[in-house]
Parts: structure tokens; sequence; C-alpha cells
């Protein structure tokens, strides 16, 4: 077993071609996994990153699903998940975000931060994970981390602390300064391969001693011994800087900065010093499951090889030879052969084969420890279940899994192509808890949906190609919401009698709406008292809530936004059951919500539109006529950035328009923000449409 304080779990996230799996396929070179580069855009048959192996990812040069490996850097075992940018793929990045200790936080130097750098964020804050930020692109035109570490501040309200500066910028960038060791490091060699480190060149001497003082200024807040050497004026040890770095970045109260190029191969091993330096091994991240056995109390897990197994299964994988399970090990020790409980189902697992993921390539393993990352072979599972050795009941967090707002019917051509398509579609649920399929009751057609077009298009795409599907594909769909306006109240009594015992429910409450911002769809307030409806009772009245928000009376899409108080009731000795007490249920929340003046809401996306100046004004007139809000426009030294709020039932096809209108130099990111009303008379016509639809079916 390996030390575990020497292992490392990181993730790379970022915006869209940030450089994410570019700086992925620099480690992977420089720790000696591969020997031969590969680029993201490659000119030959066989190029492509070695993390991007999907003939998709390589020919879309994207990044699509995660991709896992573990490099050697000295002494320390790295593992590294690649992720993709694309917010249609952001289960990917919640995942993998879920299990890893540490993480990479790319930025585009031009770019600064960018639409889905705060999603990023939202995540990494989501799931507590300490960052280091490297500032991507120094190369490039235009590029001011300056800019970028203040974006960093205002727009994510980080506490960045540079421990870099660069040396040079655009054109003339050559390396970066070390203000942690005090020396300039630069690049050599046909890859960056020889790190030269030396005294600071004499026109940076100033700017470097600045720059040094603000960091020991920001450190000095988190290590009160370094306060006191400063205050005295004494020199300040790189142990205890590296010290205090390390503590601040666990305990997420900084993030410090880096800078490179890591296509022009410059920057690259620093930042893998940094994650075997500042970065947590999975000793330094205190992970806490649930224990089932004393009342479902959260519990700390160790780091001991020799403690009852828990693990989490993470992502899965289906392929053509049985299920491929990624799973992180917490505490204890899974061994190749042995027997294990899932501890969602309460079955037993047999582990027969265990590997080490290196991007598509595996390596056979007989055991795995505390911190480790690898995949079970043939292990029926689910993504997110606990797997537990004998004697604990636990259960870890879940993985946080955003709604789909986009929807698609599809069709297939003959018997054989519907046979085909039923077990891709099968496939693709199992591995992307995003992506969702249903039949439609009314028409009989199969409905997949997804987080965006290109999420949907993807997996179009790989039914096609995989499973030899051929499919028909209907305009995409916009998954609308019904929610009520104002409080209303519900007096519904349930009483029916067929003979024998009958069946009879009484409930009396409030429906109130809940926030925009709110998290859940759906709040539940018990406030009965006096036995008015026994105990046991109460839960199905909450199920049948539940059941009625599935379909609403505007229009059949589902109902959001809802706070039930339920205060009051009563029973019957006899004649009263949790059914009775459902169905009560079920039909108050219809009374309560008809008098509560519903509306429809639609999905309003976050539009972020990277543009040369000269075509501003026709871009920012076309997102109008979408009933798009500007929210801001930034011109920057050779390009104007727009951002603005656009309902998506406006987007379908606007990368050919955004293309059109800028002569093929405009690009645009998308993701989603917020549900927001839609405009009454918009509205009518929406409910108008959908009920002519069912009519004719």
């Amino acid at each position: 077993m390996k030390n575990i304080r020497k292992i490392r779990n990181i993730g790379i996230s970022a915006h869209i071609d940030s450089g994410k799996t570019t700086l992925s396929e620099r480690i992977l070179y420089y720790s000696g996994r591969i020997h031969r580069i590969q680029e993201v855009h490659g000119a030959s048959v066989d190029s492509g990153a070695t993390m991007d192996f999907m003939d998709l990812e390589r020919e879309r040069g994207i990044t699509i699903a995660s991709a896992a490996t573990q490099v050697d850097w000295g002494k320390n075992t790295i593992n590294i998940i690649d992720t993709p940018g694309h917010v249609d793929f952001t289960v990917e990045v919640e995942r993998s975000l879920r299990v890893l200790d540490g993480a990479i936080m790319v930025l585009c130097a031009v770019g600064g931060v960018q639409s889905q750098s705060v999603t990023v964020d939202r995540q990494m804050k989501r799931y507590r994970v300490p960052r280091i930020a490297f500032i991507n692109k120094m190369d490039r035109t235009g590029a001011d981390p300056e800019r970028v570490c203040q974006d960093l501040a205002e727009k994510l309200g980080l506490n960045v602390v540079p421990i870099q500066l660069p040396i040079g910028a655009g054109e003339t960038f050559v390396g970066v300064i070390d203000l942690v060791a005090n020396e300039a490091v630069t690049f050599e060699g046909a890859k960056g391969e020889d790190v030269i480190r030396g005294p600071i060149p004499a026109e940076y001497q100033e700017a470097a001693k600045e720059a040094r003082e603000e960091m020991f200024d920001s450190l000095s807040m988190f290590n009160d011994d370094m306060m006191e050497l400063l205050m005295a004026d004494e020199e300040v040890g790189i142990e205890m800087i590296q010290d205090t770095i390390r503590d601040a970045t666990i305990n997420r109260d900084i993030v410090p900065m880096m800078m490179g190029s890591a296509f022009k191969n410059m920057g690259v091993q620093p930042i893998i010093d940094a994650v075997c330096t500042y970065l947590p091994s999975p000793v330094d991240r205190i992970s806490f499951a649930r224990d089932h056995d004393n009342e479902g109390a959260e519990t700390p897990m160790s780091c001991d090889p020799d403690a009852p197994l828990v693990a989490m299964a993470f992502k899965i994988v289906d392929e053509s030879f049985g299920q491929l399970s990624y799973t992180r090990i917490y505490q204890g020790r899974m061994e190749k052969g042995k027997r294990y409980r899932n501890a969602r189902t309460n079955g037993m697992l047999r582990i027969g084969r265990i590997v080490r993921m290196h991007a598509n390539d595996r390596e056979d393993v007989v055991d795995a420890g505390p911190g480790d990352i690898v995949a079970l072979v043939a292990v029926d599972c689910a993504s997110g279940d606990t797997i537990c050795g004998s004697g604990v009941n636990y259960s870890l967090e879940s993985i946080f899994v955003a709604e789909p707002v986009i929807s698609l019917a599809i069709s297939p051509e003959t018997s054989a192509d519907q046979d085909r398509m039923g077990k891709a579609l099968n496939r693709f649920m199992k591995e992307d808890p995003t992506f969702r399929v249903r039949t439609d009751p009314e028409s009989g057609q199969t409905v997949i949906a997804g987080m965006g077009e290109l999420h949907l298009d993807v997996y179009i795409q790989r039914m096609r190609r995989e499973f030899k599907a051929t499919v028909t594909v209907g305009a995409p769909n916009v998954s609308y919401r019904e929610a009520p306006t104002k409080e209303s109240k519900f007096n519904y009594r349930h009483k029916k009698q067929t003979g024998g015992s009958g069946q009879f429910a009484h409930v009396v409450g409030r429906m109130l709406p809940l926030d925009a911002e709110a998290e859940d769809p759906y709040e539940f307030e018990d406030n009965v008292s006096g036995g008015r409806i026994p105990r046991e009772y109460i839960p199905a009245v909450s199920k049948g809530f539940v059941a009625a928000m599935e379909k609403g009376p505007l229009a059949g899409y589902p109902i959001v936004g809802c706070k039930m108080a339920l205060d009051d009731g009563s029973y019957h000795n006899v004649d009263s059951s949790e059914m009775a007490f459902r169905t009560a249920g079920k039909a108050a929340f219809r009374e309560a919500f008809n008098k509560s003046k519903p509306c429809l809401q639609e999905p309003l996306m976050l539009v972020e539109v990277e543009t040369p100046a000269d075509h501003q004004g026709p871009l920012v007139g076309d997102l109008n006529s979408r009933r798009g809000m500007i929210l801001s426009t930034e011109a920057r030294e050779s390009y104007t950035v727009i951002r603005a709020e656009v309902p998506l039932a406006n987007m379908f096809g606007y990368a050919t328009v955004i293309r059109s209108l800028s002569k093929g130099m405009a690009t645009f990111t998308m993701e989603m923000a917020h549900y927001a009303r839609v405009p009454a008379k918009i509205a009518e016509e929406i409910i108008e449409t959908r009920r002519e639809a069912q009519a004719k079916k």
C-alpha cells in the first residue's frame, strides 16, 4: 500500500477552451505517463488528446466524458480527472468533484472569469474542494493576469493570493517568477522539459519585491509566527511560507494563483509541484458518512486501510464486456475476489476484477486502499452507491443532479432500430443521471430530455454510431413548468363508501409560492397538533401533494415552487388509511393550485457572446429580438463580451445565426440560469398550442 499522505486526487475544471485537456496532456508527458504529446485539435487521423479518447471528442475537439488517470511525480502519486467544460455535461464535473480532494481551476489569461467559470466555482464550493487557480494561455495577445485576479475576487468572491508573477505577456511571455522561492523560472528544451531556475531579471526585481510583500501580507493573516517575523523585519523561511499556503488552501481561506501556457510548454511543472505541496492528501480532507445504525448520524471516516471498507461508485460506464464502475475508496481496503454490501440495495457485490484507469486503457490491480480511485468490472451498482465492508452501515452524501431543460421526440425507422435504440437509451440513462427518457402517454413517442442541444446531439450521434440505430429526430421542446403565484387555502374531505370499510380523510392547510431562489421545487410543513391526524398518515398526505405536482392543469407541465402547509384535518377510526390520505392530499393540492393564480415558467439561459467590437450592434439587437435581457457588455482589447439572459425557447439554432451576423468571428456559450415567468400573451399561445396538440392526439 502507498503512503496515503503522498496521494493527491485532483480534478482539472474550467470554462470551455481554457486549456484543461492540453494541461492534462502536458502533465502526462512530464510525469512519464506518455512519451508523445498529442494536441486536442490535431490534423492527423489518430491525433487528439490522450484523455479525449472517444471518436466524437476527437472530431469536435471537446471533452464529453470525464477521464481518469494516475501519474507519479517524485514520491507522490496523483490521480487526475479531466472534466468537460461544456455545461451540457455538467454532471461529469459534479460527480468528479464529489470524490476529489483538490482541483486546478484553469482560466484563460484573455477571457478571465467566463460564464462556466462561475458554474465550476459553484460546484467546487458545493463540495468544499480546495483549489489552485492556473491562468493559462499567457502567450496570447491581450493576456492580463491582473484583470483575471480581479475577476476572481469580484465575480467569485475568492481570496486570491498570487504566488507567481509573469515574465512578459503575450508574445514576450518566457516564464514566471516564483515568489515563494524568490527566483525566476524559465523552460527550455524541445518540449519545455528543462526547468531553469535562476536570479530574477533586473527589470522585474522591483515588481517581484512588491508582489512578494503583498503575498506576505495576505499569508500572515493565517499564521501568527509569520506575522511576528514580518513585524520584526526578519526573513521568512520557504518552509513556513509553503506550510502557511498549504494550510490556508486546505481550509479554503485562500486560492493560490499560478500562470503559464500549457500549449507552449511553460509553467506546467510548477503547477504539478504545487499540487503535491499545497493541495490536500486524503488524510487532510475529512469525509463524512451517514451511519444508519445510529439514526443517520454524521460520522467521520478514517483513512485507515484496516478499518471496514467505505467506497463510492461515482460514475458508471456500460461496455460490451460489462459495466465499469469508477469508485473512490474512503476507508478500508477493497480486495479482488471478496464480497461487499451495497448500502442502497442491501445486496452483496462480489468484486471480480479491479482496474486502474489510464484514460481508455486499464491496468489490473489486486486491491485498493484509502484515497485510491479505481474501476470495478462487471459489478452491478448505480452512480452514487455506497459500498460497505462488514461491520458498518454507512451511506455517503449523494451527487447533485440538475433537472433537464430541453427534450426531443425520437422514433426508430425499423423494428430492428427499435431494439438497438432501446439498448442505447438504457445504457445512456444508466451512465448519465441528467439524461432522461420517457414515453409520451398520448402520442406513444419516445421523448429524450437533457441539459442542452449539444448534450442530446451527442447522444443521438452515439446512438447512430455505436449502436447502428437509425432514428428520426423531432423538433426540440422546452421543459416549461407551472407554479403558483399567490397563497391559497384548501379544505378537502375525501369520503367514499362502497360496502364494508370505506375511505375517509380530511385535510386542511395552505399552498404558498416559494422564492425563485429556492433550491427545492417542493417543501412540506407539518403544523398538525393534538393528534387531529395520526402521525403515520401525515407522510401519505405529502406523497399525495408530490404526486399531484407531476402534471399541472394549465398545460400538463410539472409543477414547481410550492410550499404545502398542513394545518389541520380529521380522521375516522375504521375508514381512514394511508391510501385515503394520499388521495385526499392529491385532490387538495389540485384545489389549492387552481385558486393560486398559476403561471407558466420557462428556463432562462445565461448567454455569453464574445465578438469583435464592430459586430456588437447586430448581435445585441438580435438578442433583444429573442426576448433577451442584456446584463452587461464589456469591452476588452480586441473584442467585446456580451452577457444576456434569453429564454431557451428562442435560442434554438442560434449557432447558425451568430455565425451569419458576425461573419463567423463570434463565439457563444450558454448555460441554464433560472426559471422565470412567461409573459401572459406568450403563455396563452403556449397553452393553446399544447391543448390543440393534445386534442389532435
